[in-house]
């Protein structure tokens, strides 16, 4: 009896895979959740420590992830499972498959934001989006915020159910390319907002006060 192997399928080249693991690594965080605690917490002394983690640790923990991936080609359980069959491996592995289920629905929550104020710029709505308490009244809205959680999850899926190449390759190909031109472009915004060089000069000082000299 022959058996049926079907071929899993994958990245057309380096550059979608290195597009779509920038993707999966910056994260709605840094987009939205970096400014504000960088604010927060001072600013300078905050950004040295996240590049200083991101080099070490984020970049440590990128390679490991990528390189048991390309050399077993399996699942985080399978993949774990091939250095032995000692328990602690399948933990690793199950650990790596269960913490994105519990990242996924925080990320649906945010995400249903970004479609409602994306859908409302591009309906013109751009001046009462930015009005105060608009984002608390949709936020309070029960039924508002159901509907964009379950449309975004809808997209996620339908991209998932697409495939590596013809899914999540082509979309971070098209995506990524987006967010690095907003990115600069809100970069440079900001730059121009009025006491933007006076809230910087004094969050550097107090940066190089915290260090010792």
């Amino acid at each position: 009896m022959s058996k049926k192997h079907t071929k899993r399928s994958s990245f057309s080249g380096k550059l979608g895979f290195v597009l779509s693991a920038a993707g999966a690594s910056v994260g709605l965080g840094n987009i939205w959740r970096f400014p504000y605690l960088a604010a927060k917490y001072g600013g300078g002394i905050f950004l040295l420590i996240y590049i200083l983690l991101a080099l070490t640790f984020g970049y440590t923990m990128i390679v490991a992830e990528t390189s048991i991936g390309r050399m077993t080609k399996k699942s985080p359980v399978g993949a774990y499972h091939t250095f032995g069959k000692s328990g602690w491996f399948s933990l690793g592995g199950w650990i790596n498959a269960i913490i994105p289920i519990l990242i996924v629905p925080y990320y649906s929550v945010i995400g249903g934001w970004v479609i409602r104020y994306l859908f409302g710029y591009l309906t013109g709505q751009g001046a009462q989006l930015a009005e105060n308490g608009n984002f608390s009244a949709f936020i309070s809205n029960g039924a508002a915020t159901e509907i964009c959680f379950i449309a975004f999850a809808f997209f996620t899926l339908f991209i998932i159910y697409a495939g590596v190449r013809n899914g999540i390759e082509r979309v971070s190909k098209f995506m990524m390319p987006i967010l690095i031109v907003l990115s600069i472009i809100i970069a440079g915004y900001s730059m121009t907002r009025p006491g933007q060089a006076r809230e910087s000069n004094i969050s550097w000082c107090r940066t190089w006060k915290t260090f010792p000299g």
